[in-house]
C-alpha cells in the first residue's frame, strides 16, 4: 500500500485551512470556514437582516392593523391603534438597541447615567471586587507599568479597560455569543482609536491589544470559560470519550513520521504532549495558544530529526492528531471554544499561531469523524477495534517497522497474552459447561431407571399379621 493512499483519509488541503471568502486569512469551524474579520461581516449582515425583517413585518402587520381598523366601526379602533403603536414603538427601541456598539462606552460619562449607575461605575462589582490573585494582581501592575509608556493614550486605554469590564459584569446574564461579540468589538474599536486618533504604530497596537487581553482575561475567565448556559462541557465529556474509545489507533495508522526509538525524537513527542495538556492550566487565551505553538514546534522538530529534512504539512497534521490521541488534553473543546470567543482576532487570522490553531481544529473534527476509511480498515475491523473484541497485531512483532515504539511492542505481546488467556479459560468454562450438563442428565437418567424398575418390580413387605 502506497503512502499516498495510506494518507488519504488525514490528508487536508492547506487551502482548506483558510477562510471561504477567500480573504486570505486563518478560517475556523466555529466561524463556520470564515475568519473572524469575515464572520463578523457576515454575522452582523444576517443580523441587520433579521433586525429589518423583523421592522417589515411589523409595518405589514400595522397597515393590515389600520385597514381592518378603517372598515370597522366602534370604540375598539382608538385602544388598539393605541396598542399597536406601543408594539412599534417597542420595535424601533428593540432596532436601536440591537444596533448599539461598544462605541458608546468610549463617550460615555457618568453625568449621564443615574446616581444609581454612578456608583456602581465608581465601585467596582461584586464579582470584580472579589479578592485578586496573585496573578491578577501582578497582570495590573504589569498593566499598568506598560501603559505608562504610552502617556495619555495609556491612560485613556486604563480607562476604557475598566469600562469595559463593568459593562461585562452588566452582561454577565447574557449569552456566550453576544458576550465574545461584544469583547470582539472592544478589541476592534480600541485599536482603530489608536491607530487613529493617537496615531500609534500597528506592531504597538498589536501589543497594546495582547496586554488589553492579558489584564480583561485574566478577571473574565472564571466567568466565560465552560459556562454552564452552553454545551461545552458536554462536547468535552464527547470528545474525552472519543479519545479513549482510540486508543487503539497506532503510529502506522496514521502515518506519523516519528521514530520515538530516537531518544531526542521521544523526548519531543514528551515535550508536545505535556504543552497541550498544559494548556488547560492557563487563563488568557493568548497563554493558551502559545501552549499549542510549543508543542507543534516540538512536532515540526521530532519529524525533522526523524527525516533528517523539513516537514511537510502532510506530516504535521497526522503527527498531531497522533499527539492528540496519546495526550487527550483536559477539556478540549471548551479550550478551543474559549479561544475562538475570547482571543484577540488577528492573532487567529495570521501568523504561526492562527496556522497552528487551525490545525488543532482540524486534527479534533478528524478525531470526531474518524472511520474505517480514514484509517485504512475494513468496517468489521474498525468495528471490532472499537468495541475491544478485538486489537491491531502483527503475527510476527520482530518484523514490525523499525520506527515502531517498543512500548507499542509490547503493548501487543501482552495484548496477544491476554487473548490467549482469555481463549483458554472460555474453554475451560465450555467445558465445567457441560460436565455440569453431563452430571445433571447423568442424575434424571439414574432416578428415571430406579423408578421404571421400582413401578416393574415393586417391592411388597409383608406384616407379621399377615403371616400364615
Amino acid at each position: 500500500m502506497s503512502l499516498k493512499t495510506e494518507r488519504r483519509g488525514i490528508h487536508v488541503d492547506q487551502s482548506e485551512l483558510l477562510c471561504k471568502k477567500g480573504c486570505g486569512y486563518y478560517g475556523n469551524p466555529a466561524w463556520q470556514g470564515f475568519c473572524s474579520k469575515c464572520w463578523r461581516e457576515e454575522y452582523q449582515k444576517a443580523r441587520q437582516k433579521q433586525i429589518q425583517d423583523d421592522w417589515e413585518l411589523a409595518e405589514r402587520l400595522q397597515r393590515e392593523e389600520e385597514e381592518a381598523y378603517a372598515s370597522s366601526q366602534g370604540a375598539q379602533a382608538g385602544p388598539q391603534s393605541l396598542t399597536f403603536s406601543k408594539f412599534e414603538e417597542k420595535k424601533s427601541n428593540e432596532k436601536t438597541r440591537k444596533v448599539t456598539t461598544v462605541k458608546k462606552f468610549f463617550t460615555a460619562s457618568t453625568k449621564s447615567l443615574p446616581k444609581k449607575d454612578i456608583k456602581e461605575a465608581k465601585s467596582p462589582s461584586p464579582s470584580l471586587s472579589r479578592q485578586y490573585s496573585l496573578e491578577t494582581d501582578r497582570v495590573s501592575k504589569d498593566f499598568i507599568e506598560f501603559l505608562k509608556t504610552y502617556q495619555k493614550a495609556g491612560h485613556d486605554v486604563y480607562k476604557m479597560s475598566k469600562i469595559f469590564l463593568e459593562a461585562m459584569y452588566h452582561k454577565r446574564e447574557s449569552n456566550i455569543d453576544e458576550q465574545s461579540e461584544f469583547t470582539q468589538d472592544f478589541y476592534q474599536n480600541t485599536a482603530e482609536k489608536l491607530q487613529m486618533y493617537w496615531k500609534v504604530s500597528p506592531d504597538k497596537v498589536e501589543k497594546v491589544t495582547d496586554q488589553i487581553e492579558r489584564f480583561i482575561m485574566t478577571r473574565l475567565y472564571k466567568h466565560v470559560f465552560c459556562p454552564e448556559t452552553t454545551d461545552d462541557e458536554k462536547k468535552d465529556l464527547t470528545v474525552q470519550k472519543r479519545i479513549r474509545a482510540l486508543h487503539w489507533v497506532t503510529p502506522q495508522m496514521l502515518c506519523v513520521p516519528v521514530n520515538e526509538d530516537i531518544a531526542e525524537v521521544s523526548d519531543m513527542v514528551v515535550k508536545a504532549i505535556t504543552d497541550i495538556i498544559e494548556m488547560d492550566s492557563k487563563r488568557i487565551p493568548r497563554d493558551k495558544l502559545a501552549c499549542i505553538t510549543r508543542c507543534s514546534k516540538h512536532i515540526f522538530n521530532a519529524i525533522k530529526i526523524t527525516k533528517n529534512e523539513p516537514a511537510s504539512a502532510d506530516d504535521f497534521l497526522p503527527t498531531l492528531i497522533y499527539i492528540v490521541l496519546k495526550a487527550n488534553p483536559p477539556r478540549l473543546q471548551s479550550n478551543i471554544q474559549y479561544i475562538t470567543r475570547f482571543c484577540n482576532p488577528s492573532r487567529l487570522m495570521t501568523g504561526e499561531d492562527g496556522y497552528y490553531f487551525t490545525n488543532l481544529c482540524c486534527a479534533v473534527a478528524f478525531i470526531e469523524k474518524l472511520d474505517a476509511q480514514s484509517l485504512n480498515l475494513s468496517e468489521e475491523e474498525f468495528s471490532r477495534y472499537m468495541s475491544g473484541q478485538a486489537s491491531p497485531k502483527k503475527q510476527d512483532l520482530e518484523n514490525w517497522p523499525a520506527d515502531t515504539c517498543p512500548g507499542v511492542k509490547q503493548m501487543h505481546r501482552n495484548l496477544d497474552l491476554l487473548t490467549q488467556l482469555s481463549k483458554r479459560q472460555e474453554h475451560i468454562v465450555n467445558g465445567a459447561k457441560k460436565l455440569e450438563k453431563d452430571l445433571i442428565d447423568w442424575t434424571d437418567d439414574v432416578t428415571k431407571e430406579v423408578k421404571d424398575i421400582v413401578e416393574k418390580y415393586p417391592l411388597n413387605i409383608k406384616t407379621a399379621s399377615q403371616s400364615p
